[in-house]
């Protein structure tokens, strides 16, 4: 695996670089993501006075077979920011270990030991329901209304409404944002297009994205972007 270290308007000393070598300790990466082929870190500097406590950047990105993993962070030393940078990296090289231990089903529970880890779940009526279900059903007869819909029983159904001011940006920005929020979706305007879209995280390490082209002639159809994603 290499390490690539260049500096954006700046020079970076080779003191620094044997530090960097130093600090990406290889056999740790290695062993939360074995498929690592590189690391690039990228240092910059801020001329700014009023920014003198944020005035070094080290930006950290992890190439892969699967996804790209980024982390920076800013310090008043290059070398306080590589230290936060790395904490984050490693923090979400974990994130992504776990994910994928968990997705291969290691600790989880079998059949037979659901209903000693969860009490009662096994647990059937006269019907042949267990008690969760019977539960719903009785709830699923009460209807209230929610602002303007009418919805039976308790739910699952939460109503939530946000607005965000979003600048336009390109794919590969919108790929790089989600990286940095660890979401599975990132929701942007397309630069291009200047319409909303969507990018997100499908199976294995591979991305997908929805563009939606707003088109005042179209009818409501069934099998619309609502239940696109999980394509």
């Amino acid at each position: 695996m290499d390490i690539v270290v260049k500096g954006r308007k700046t020079e970076v000393p080779e003191r620094f670089r044997k530090h960097v070598a130093e600090k990406l300790k290889l056999e740790k990466i290695q062993k939360l993501d074995g498929k690592v082929i590189s690391l690039d870190v990228e240092v910059s500097k801020e001329h700014n006075p009023r920014q003198a406590d944020r005035s070094d950047r080290v930006e950290i990105t992890l190439h892969s077979r699967g996804p790209v993993i980024r982390a920076e962070a800013a310090a008043a030393d290059p070398y306080a920011a590589l230290d936060l940078a790395t904490g984050k990296l490693e923090a979400r090289l974990r994130k992504q270990h776990e994910k994928r231990f968990n997705r291969r089903g290691n600790g989880r529970l079998s059949a037979a030991e659901v209903p000693d880890v969860v009490p009662g779940v096994a647990q059937l009526n006269a019907n042949g329901a267990t008690a969760a279900e019977e539960a719903a059903e009785a709830a699923a007869t009460t209807t209230t209304m929610v602002g303007s819909l009418e919805v039976q029983g308790e739910g699952p159904l939460v109503v939530r409404e946000k607005t965000h001011v979003a600048a336009p940006m390109t794919l590969d920005q919108a790929l790089y944002e989600m990286e940095l929020v660890g979401h599975d979706f990132y929701l942007f305007v397309d630069s291009d297009t200047k319409e909303p879209s969507v990018v997100y995280r499908r199976h294995a390490y591979d991305y997908g994205v929805i563009h939606l082209r707003t088109d005042p002639f179209a009818g409501s159809e069934a099998g619309g972007a609502g239940g696109a994603l999980g394509g």
